[in-house]
Protein backbone atom coordinates (compact mmCIF):
# COMPACT_ATOMS: atom_id res chain seq x y z
CA UNK A 1 0.00 0.00 0.00
CA UNK A 2 1.25 3.52 -0.98
CA UNK A 3 2.56 5.27 2.18
CA UNK A 4 0.09 8.44 2.13
CA UNK A 5 -2.54 5.74 1.49
CA UNK A 6 -1.80 4.22 4.61
CA UNK A 7 -1.17 7.29 6.48
CA UNK A 8 -5.10 7.86 5.30
CA UNK A 9 -6.02 4.76 6.46
CA UNK A 10 -4.67 4.95 10.22
CA UNK A 11 -5.74 8.67 10.62
CA UNK A 12 -9.11 7.14 9.42
CA UNK A 13 -9.22 4.39 11.88
CA UNK A 14 -8.02 6.66 15.00
CA UNK A 15 -10.78 9.34 13.79
CA UNK A 16 -13.23 6.46 14.44
CA UNK A 17 -11.82 5.16 17.22
CA UNK A 18 -11.95 8.94 19.10
CA UNK A 19 -15.27 9.44 17.82
CA UNK A 20 -16.70 6.09 19.17
CA UNK A 21 -15.30 6.76 22.70
CA UNK A 22 -16.58 10.52 22.43
CA UNK A 23 -19.97 8.96 21.39
CA UNK A 24 -19.84 5.94 24.26
CA UNK A 25 -19.23 8.80 27.07
CA UNK A 26 -21.81 11.21 25.76
CA UNK A 27 -24.46 8.29 26.11
CA UNK A 28 -22.44 7.04 29.69
CA UNK A 29 -23.39 10.88 30.52
CA UNK A 30 -27.02 10.87 29.60
CA UNK A 31 -27.29 7.95 31.19
CA UNK A 32 -25.55 9.21 34.16
CA UNK A 33 -27.43 12.43 34.38
CA UNK A 34 -30.86 11.15 33.85
CA UNK A 35 -30.71 8.84 36.51
CA UNK A 36 -29.47 12.17 38.90
CA UNK A 37 -32.24 13.66 37.40
CA UNK A 38 -34.67 10.92 37.88
CA UNK A 39 -33.90 10.98 41.71
CA UNK A 40 -34.32 14.62 41.81
CA UNK A 41 -37.58 14.27 39.88
CA UNK A 42 -38.60 11.43 43.01
CA UNK A 43 -37.07 13.74 45.78
CA UNK A 44 -39.12 16.47 44.31
CA UNK A 45 -42.35 14.96 44.38
CA UNK A 46 -41.66 13.58 47.92
CA UNK A 47 -40.88 17.15 49.08
CA UNK A 48 -44.42 17.90 47.44
CA UNK A 49 -46.33 15.67 49.10
CA UNK A 50 -44.77 16.07 52.43
CA UNK A 51 -45.50 20.22 51.95
CA UNK A 52 -49.32 19.28 50.89
CA UNK A 53 -49.82 16.79 54.25
CA UNK A 54 -48.22 19.59 56.05
CA UNK A 55 -50.11 22.09 55.33
CA UNK A 56 -53.37 19.87 56.56
CA UNK A 57 -51.85 20.10 59.89
CA UNK A 58 -51.61 23.71 60.18
CA UNK A 59 -47.55 24.03 59.81
CA UNK A 60 -46.62 27.40 59.01
CA UNK A 61 -45.34 28.38 55.34
CA UNK A 62 -41.87 29.64 56.72
CA UNK A 63 -41.68 25.90 57.85
CA UNK A 64 -42.87 24.42 54.84
CA UNK A 65 -40.63 26.70 52.59
CA UNK A 66 -37.91 25.17 53.99
CA UNK A 67 -38.50 21.85 52.52
CA UNK A 68 -37.66 23.52 49.58
CA UNK A 69 -33.70 24.03 50.69
CA UNK A 70 -33.59 20.20 51.22
CA UNK A 71 -31.90 17.86 49.46
CA UNK A 72 -30.22 14.40 49.81
CA UNK A 73 -27.84 13.65 52.46
CA UNK A 74 -26.00 10.90 50.97
CA UNK A 75 -24.06 10.08 54.64
CA UNK A 76 -27.40 9.83 55.87
CA UNK A 77 -28.26 7.06 53.11
CA UNK A 78 -25.01 5.41 53.91
CA UNK A 79 -25.37 5.10 57.47
CA UNK A 80 -29.06 3.71 56.98
CA UNK A 81 -28.24 1.02 54.39
CA UNK A 82 -25.11 0.04 56.07
CA UNK A 83 -25.16 -3.66 58.22
CA UNK A 84 -22.53 -4.05 60.71
CA UNK A 85 -19.75 -6.34 59.68
CA UNK A 86 -19.78 -7.90 63.13
CA UNK A 87 -21.88 -8.43 65.79
CA UNK A 88 -20.18 -7.42 69.23
CA UNK A 89 -20.27 -9.81 71.65
CA UNK A 90 -22.35 -8.62 74.80
CA UNK A 91 -18.92 -8.54 77.06
CA UNK A 92 -17.90 -5.89 74.10
CA UNK A 93 -20.25 -4.20 74.22
CA UNK A 94 -20.84 -3.84 77.98
CA UNK A 95 -16.92 -2.41 77.88
CA UNK A 96 -17.68 -0.10 75.55
CA UNK A 97 -21.26 1.43 77.11
CA UNK A 98 -20.17 1.29 80.99
CA UNK A 99 -16.42 2.97 81.01
CA UNK A 100 -14.87 4.35 84.57
CA UNK A 101 -14.79 7.33 82.42
CA UNK A 102 -18.53 7.56 82.07
CA UNK A 103 -19.34 5.86 85.62
CA UNK A 104 -17.01 8.79 87.35
CA UNK A 105 -18.65 11.19 84.92
CA UNK A 106 -22.19 10.23 85.91
CA UNK A 107 -21.05 10.32 89.64
CA UNK A 108 -20.38 14.16 89.34
CA UNK A 109 -23.55 14.60 87.07
CA UNK A 110 -25.79 12.96 89.62
CA UNK A 111 -24.21 14.99 92.37
CA UNK A 112 -24.67 18.24 90.83
CA UNK A 113 -28.15 17.21 89.76
CA UNK A 114 -28.78 15.62 92.93
CA UNK A 115 -32.01 18.35 93.91
CA UNK A 116 -34.19 17.87 90.31
CA UNK A 117 -33.32 14.23 90.27
CA UNK A 118 -34.67 13.97 93.80
CA UNK A 119 -37.99 15.86 92.70
CA UNK A 120 -38.72 13.71 89.24
CA UNK A 121 -37.66 10.97 91.14
CA UNK A 122 -40.69 11.61 93.60
CA UNK A 123 -42.52 12.79 90.82
CA UNK A 124 -42.44 9.74 88.27
CA UNK A 125 -41.36 7.29 90.38
CA UNK A 126 -38.04 6.66 88.80
CA UNK A 127 -34.60 5.89 90.09
CA UNK A 128 -32.65 8.62 89.70
CA UNK A 129 -29.56 6.48 88.53
CA UNK A 130 -31.36 4.96 85.57
CA UNK A 131 -32.52 8.62 84.60
CA UNK A 132 -28.29 9.18 84.07
CA UNK A 133 -27.16 6.23 83.13
CA UNK A 134 -29.34 6.62 79.90
CA UNK A 135 -28.27 10.15 79.44
CA UNK A 136 -24.79 9.31 79.35
CA UNK A 137 -25.20 6.14 77.31
CA UNK A 138 -27.01 8.69 74.68
CA UNK A 139 -24.94 11.52 74.19
CA UNK A 140 -22.14 11.27 76.69
CA UNK A 141 -24.22 13.78 79.62
CA UNK A 142 -24.86 16.12 76.62
CA UNK A 143 -21.54 16.79 75.12
CA UNK A 144 -22.19 14.34 71.83
CA UNK A 145 -25.77 15.66 70.42
CA UNK A 146 -25.23 14.96 66.41
CA UNK A 147 -24.62 17.45 63.72
CA UNK A 148 -26.93 16.16 60.94
CA UNK A 149 -30.40 18.63 60.28
CA UNK A 150 -33.19 17.07 61.78
CA UNK A 151 -35.43 17.67 58.17
CA UNK A 152 -32.47 17.05 55.91
CA UNK A 153 -31.92 13.73 57.88
CA UNK A 154 -36.08 12.42 57.77
CA UNK A 155 -36.34 13.94 54.21
CA UNK A 156 -33.73 11.27 53.24
CA UNK A 157 -34.94 8.43 54.85
CA UNK A 158 -38.64 9.31 53.80
CA UNK A 159 -38.21 9.38 50.31
CA UNK A 160 -36.29 5.65 49.31
CA UNK A 161 -34.39 3.16 51.05
CA UNK A 162 -36.12 0.54 53.68
CA UNK A 163 -37.25 3.19 56.59
CA UNK A 164 -39.54 5.43 53.83
CA UNK A 165 -42.64 5.02 56.38
CA UNK A 166 -40.33 6.02 59.63
CA UNK A 167 -38.97 9.00 57.51
CA UNK A 168 -41.97 10.15 56.35
CA UNK A 169 -43.79 9.56 59.45
CA UNK A 170 -40.58 11.93 61.87
CA UNK A 171 -40.38 14.24 59.44
CA UNK A 172 -43.62 15.15 59.71
CA UNK A 173 -43.75 15.07 63.08
CA UNK A 174 -40.46 17.04 63.12
CA UNK A 175 -42.19 20.28 61.61
CA UNK A 176 -44.94 20.25 64.52
CA UNK A 177 -42.12 20.64 66.73
CA UNK A 178 -40.65 23.40 64.76
CA UNK A 179 -44.33 25.00 65.30
CA UNK A 180 -44.50 24.34 68.52
CA UNK A 181 -41.69 26.92 68.91
CA UNK A 182 -39.86 24.60 71.64
CA UNK A 183 -36.55 24.48 69.02
CA UNK A 184 -35.72 26.99 66.32
CA UNK A 185 -34.45 25.88 62.44
CA UNK A 186 -30.93 26.69 62.98
CA UNK A 187 -30.70 24.99 66.67
CA UNK A 188 -32.98 22.09 64.77
CA UNK A 189 -30.00 19.02 64.71
CA UNK A 190 -29.68 15.78 65.60
CA UNK A 191 -28.49 11.75 64.56
CA UNK A 192 -28.38 10.99 61.11
CA UNK A 193 -31.76 8.81 62.05
CA UNK A 194 -33.41 11.67 63.48
CA UNK A 195 -32.86 11.31 67.31
CA UNK A 196 -32.21 14.35 69.21
CA UNK A 197 -31.78 16.38 72.37
CA UNK A 198 -29.53 14.91 75.41
CA UNK A 199 -31.41 11.98 75.49
CA UNK A 200 -32.09 11.35 71.91
CA UNK A 201 -35.78 11.23 71.34
CA UNK A 202 -37.49 10.48 68.18
CA UNK A 203 -39.84 13.61 66.53
CA UNK A 204 -43.19 11.56 67.76
CA UNK A 205 -41.74 10.35 71.38
CA UNK A 206 -40.85 14.41 71.68
CA UNK A 207 -44.28 15.40 70.72
CA UNK A 208 -45.58 12.69 73.05
CA UNK A 209 -43.92 12.90 75.80
CA UNK A 210 -41.07 15.76 76.26
CA UNK A 211 -42.00 17.59 78.88
CA UNK A 212 -41.03 21.43 80.72
CA UNK A 213 -39.57 20.27 83.83
CA UNK A 214 -38.49 23.60 84.23
CA UNK A 215 -41.84 25.65 83.87
CA UNK A 216 -40.00 28.21 81.20
CA UNK A 217 -42.45 27.73 78.23
CA UNK A 218 -40.47 25.52 76.17
CA UNK A 219 -39.54 21.71 76.07
CA UNK A 220 -35.74 22.15 75.35
CA UNK A 221 -34.33 18.58 75.49
CA UNK A 222 -31.14 20.20 73.15
CA UNK A 223 -29.67 22.71 75.70
CA UNK A 224 -31.47 22.35 79.13
CA UNK A 225 -30.91 18.85 80.78
CA UNK A 226 -33.43 19.30 83.01
CA UNK A 227 -35.95 19.12 80.34
CA UNK A 228 -33.76 16.33 78.71
CA UNK A 229 -34.01 14.16 82.46
CA UNK A 230 -37.40 15.34 82.87
CA UNK A 231 -38.91 14.06 79.36
CA UNK A 232 -36.69 11.12 80.04
CA UNK A 233 -38.61 10.44 83.46
CA UNK A 234 -41.72 10.73 81.96
CA UNK A 235 -41.41 8.54 79.10
CA UNK A 236 -40.47 5.54 80.85
CA UNK A 237 -42.94 6.19 83.59
CA UNK A 238 -45.47 5.73 80.23
CA UNK A 239 -43.66 3.21 79.50
CA UNK A 240 -44.83 0.86 82.17
CA UNK A 241 -41.81 1.66 84.27
CA UNK A 242 -42.65 0.54 88.02
CA UNK A 243 -41.95 2.12 91.46
CA UNK A 244 -39.91 -0.04 94.12
CA UNK A 245 -39.15 -2.65 91.39
CA UNK A 246 -35.86 -3.52 90.62
CA UNK A 247 -34.88 -3.09 86.54
CA UNK A 248 -33.31 -6.54 86.80
CA UNK A 249 -31.56 -8.87 88.83
CA UNK A 250 -28.75 -11.68 88.53
CA UNK A 251 -29.90 -15.00 89.28
CA UNK A 252 -28.88 -18.82 89.51
CA UNK A 253 -30.53 -21.96 87.82
CA UNK A 254 -30.46 -25.16 88.70
CA UNK A 255 -28.72 -28.14 87.02
CA UNK A 256 -30.59 -29.93 84.58
CA UNK A 257 -32.58 -26.58 83.89
CA UNK A 258 -35.12 -25.85 81.02
CA UNK A 259 -33.20 -23.13 79.32
CA UNK A 260 -35.81 -22.73 76.49
CA UNK A 261 -37.67 -21.01 79.10
CA UNK A 262 -35.34 -18.28 78.71
CA UNK A 263 -36.43 -15.88 76.41
CA UNK A 264 -37.78 -12.48 76.98
CA UNK A 265 -40.92 -13.83 75.42
CA UNK A 266 -41.65 -15.89 78.32
CA UNK A 267 -42.61 -14.61 80.95
CA UNK A 268 -44.11 -15.63 84.89
CA UNK A 269 -44.46 -14.47 87.86
CA UNK A 270 -41.64 -14.27 90.37
CA UNK A 271 -43.08 -16.88 92.51
CA UNK A 272 -43.39 -19.26 89.38
CA UNK A 273 -39.83 -18.75 88.73
CA UNK A 274 -38.71 -19.48 92.20
CA UNK A 275 -40.52 -22.79 92.07
CA UNK A 276 -38.26 -24.10 89.07
CA UNK A 277 -35.44 -23.46 91.12
CA UNK A 278 -34.29 -19.42 89.91
CA UNK A 279 -32.57 -17.80 93.02
CA UNK A 280 -30.92 -14.59 93.22
CA UNK A 281 -27.99 -13.83 92.66
CA UNK A 282 -26.99 -11.33 94.85
CA UNK A 283 -29.94 -11.02 96.28
CA UNK A 284 -33.37 -12.28 97.49
CA UNK A 285 -36.21 -12.36 94.87
CA UNK A 286 -39.18 -10.30 95.83
CA UNK A 287 -42.49 -12.30 94.39
CA UNK A 288 -44.17 -8.42 94.72
CA UNK A 289 -42.48 -7.39 91.54
CA UNK A 290 -44.57 -8.93 89.26
CA UNK A 291 -43.81 -10.84 86.13
CA UNK A 292 -40.23 -11.02 85.08
CA UNK A 293 -38.43 -13.33 82.39
CA UNK A 294 -35.03 -14.64 81.95
CA UNK A 295 -32.37 -13.03 79.39
CA UNK A 296 -29.14 -15.13 79.01
CA UNK A 297 -26.68 -12.00 77.27
CA UNK A 298 -24.22 -15.05 76.06
CA UNK A 299 -26.43 -18.26 76.22
CA UNK A 300 -26.74 -20.91 79.36
CA UNK A 301 -22.64 -20.57 79.40
CA UNK A 302 -22.86 -16.98 80.90
CA UNK A 303 -24.55 -15.13 83.70
CA UNK A 304 -28.41 -14.99 83.72
CA UNK A 305 -31.10 -12.26 84.70
CA UNK A 306 -34.45 -11.53 85.54
CA UNK A 307 -35.37 -9.11 83.68
CA UNK A 308 -38.56 -7.54 85.39
CA UNK A 309 -41.46 -5.17 83.73
CA UNK A 310 -38.40 -2.33 84.30
CA UNK A 311 -36.28 -3.97 82.10
CA UNK A 312 -39.12 -4.16 79.03
CA UNK A 313 -39.52 -0.34 80.04
CA UNK A 314 -35.88 0.72 78.68
CA UNK A 315 -36.39 -1.56 76.25
CA UNK A 316 -39.28 0.55 74.96
CA UNK A 317 -36.38 3.42 75.07
CA UNK A 318 -33.88 1.17 73.10
CA UNK A 319 -35.56 -2.11 71.79
CA UNK A 320 -31.96 -3.60 72.08
CA UNK A 321 -31.65 -6.29 75.38
CA UNK A 322 -28.21 -5.64 75.31
CA UNK A 323 -28.87 -1.89 75.84
CA UNK A 324 -31.40 -2.03 78.75
CA UNK A 325 -28.72 -4.44 80.41
CA UNK A 326 -25.75 -1.74 79.86
CA UNK A 327 -28.45 0.44 81.38
CA UNK A 328 -28.77 -1.33 84.51
CA UNK A 329 -25.61 -2.06 85.33
CA UNK A 330 -24.37 1.31 84.70
CA UNK A 331 -27.02 2.93 87.02
CA UNK A 332 -25.42 0.46 89.69
CA UNK A 333 -21.76 2.02 89.24
CA UNK A 334 -23.63 5.30 89.05
CA UNK A 335 -25.31 4.47 92.51
CA UNK A 336 -21.77 3.48 93.74
CA UNK A 337 -22.03 -0.66 93.44
CA UNK A 338 -18.94 -2.22 92.50
CA UNK A 339 -18.18 -3.70 89.23
CA UNK A 340 -19.84 -6.91 88.91
CA UNK A 341 -17.57 -9.89 88.39
CA UNK A 342 -18.72 -11.85 86.17
CA UNK A 343 -16.81 -14.49 84.08
CA UNK A 344 -17.83 -14.14 80.03
CA UNK A 345 -18.04 -17.56 77.93
CA UNK A 346 -15.04 -15.55 75.75
CA UNK A 347 -15.04 -18.34 73.57
CA UNK A 348 -18.74 -18.11 72.43
CA UNK A 349 -18.85 -15.38 70.57
CA UNK A 350 -22.09 -14.52 68.52
CA UNK A 351 -22.02 -15.53 64.74
CA UNK A 352 -21.16 -12.71 62.22
CA UNK A 353 -23.86 -11.74 59.98
CA UNK A 354 -22.34 -13.89 56.60
CA UNK A 355 -22.09 -17.06 59.19
CA UNK A 356 -25.87 -16.53 60.18
CA UNK A 357 -26.69 -16.61 56.80
CA UNK A 358 -24.80 -20.01 56.38
CA UNK A 359 -26.72 -21.39 59.69
CA UNK A 360 -30.05 -19.98 58.39
CA UNK A 361 -29.66 -21.82 54.90
CA UNK A 362 -28.45 -25.10 56.14
CA UNK A 363 -31.57 -25.00 58.69
CA UNK A 364 -33.90 -24.43 56.10
CA UNK A 365 -32.37 -26.93 53.96
CA UNK A 366 -32.99 -29.54 56.76
CA UNK A 367 -36.51 -28.25 57.20
CA UNK A 368 -36.19 -26.05 60.10
CA UNK A 369 -39.37 -23.13 59.82
CA UNK A 370 -36.82 -20.62 58.68
CA UNK A 371 -38.31 -18.28 56.36
CA UNK A 372 -35.50 -15.69 55.51
CA UNK A 373 -31.97 -16.42 55.10
CA UNK A 374 -30.93 -12.81 55.77
CA UNK A 375 -27.98 -12.94 57.99
CA UNK A 376 -30.16 -11.57 61.12
CA UNK A 377 -30.44 -13.56 64.44
CA UNK A 378 -34.20 -12.99 64.89
CA UNK A 379 -36.91 -14.75 67.09
CA UNK A 380 -37.49 -17.22 64.17
CA UNK A 381 -33.83 -17.89 63.96
CA UNK A 382 -33.57 -18.72 67.74
CA UNK A 383 -36.56 -20.58 67.83
CA UNK A 384 -35.03 -22.95 64.97
CA UNK A 385 -31.43 -23.33 66.91
CA UNK A 386 -33.61 -23.99 70.01
CA UNK A 387 -35.49 -27.19 68.28
CA UNK A 388 -31.94 -28.39 66.66
CA UNK A 389 -30.68 -28.75 69.75
CA UNK A 390 -33.52 -30.32 71.53
CA UNK A 391 -33.12 -32.86 68.97
CA UNK A 392 -29.66 -33.41 68.75
CA UNK A 393 -29.33 -33.76 72.64
CA UNK A 394 -27.41 -30.33 73.39
CA UNK A 395 -28.20 -27.83 76.03
CA UNK A 396 -30.97 -26.03 74.35
CA UNK A 397 -30.75 -22.15 75.03
CA UNK A 398 -31.12 -21.00 71.40
CA UNK A 399 -28.12 -19.50 71.23
CA UNK A 400 -26.40 -19.56 68.23
CA UNK A 401 -22.09 -19.63 68.77
CA UNK A 402 -19.30 -20.94 66.33
CA UNK A 403 -19.56 -24.61 67.98
CA UNK A 404 -23.54 -24.86 66.94
CA UNK A 405 -23.07 -24.12 64.00
CA UNK A 406 -20.72 -26.49 63.81
CA UNK A 407 -22.57 -28.98 64.66
CA UNK A 408 -25.28 -27.93 62.24
CA UNK A 409 -22.82 -28.00 59.49
CA UNK A 410 -21.79 -31.99 60.55
CA UNK A 411 -25.18 -32.98 61.17
CA UNK A 412 -27.02 -30.89 57.71
CA UNK A 413 -24.36 -31.94 55.15
CA UNK A 414 -24.30 -35.72 56.23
Amino acid sequence: MPQNKKRKSMRALYLSRVFGAFIAMSCMSVLGLSSVNAEDRAFADFITNIKQEARTKGISESYINALDTLSPNTRVSELAARQPEYIKPIWEYLDIMITDRRVRDGRTKFAEHKAFLDKISAQYGMPPEILVAIWGMETNYGTILGHFPVLESLATLGYQGRRTKFGRQQLLAALEILESGDVTLENFQGSWAGAMGQTQFIPTTFLGYAVDATGDGKRDIWTNSDDALGSTANYLKVSGWTRDVPWGVRVSVPNGFDYGQANLKTKKSISEWQALGVKGFERTLDPSWGTAALYLPAGHSGPVYLATVNFFAILRYNTAPAYALSAGLLSERIRGQKKHDISWPLEDRPLQPHEIKELQGLLKTAGYNIDLVDGIPGAETRAAVLEFQHKNGLIADGYATPGVLSQIRKIVRN
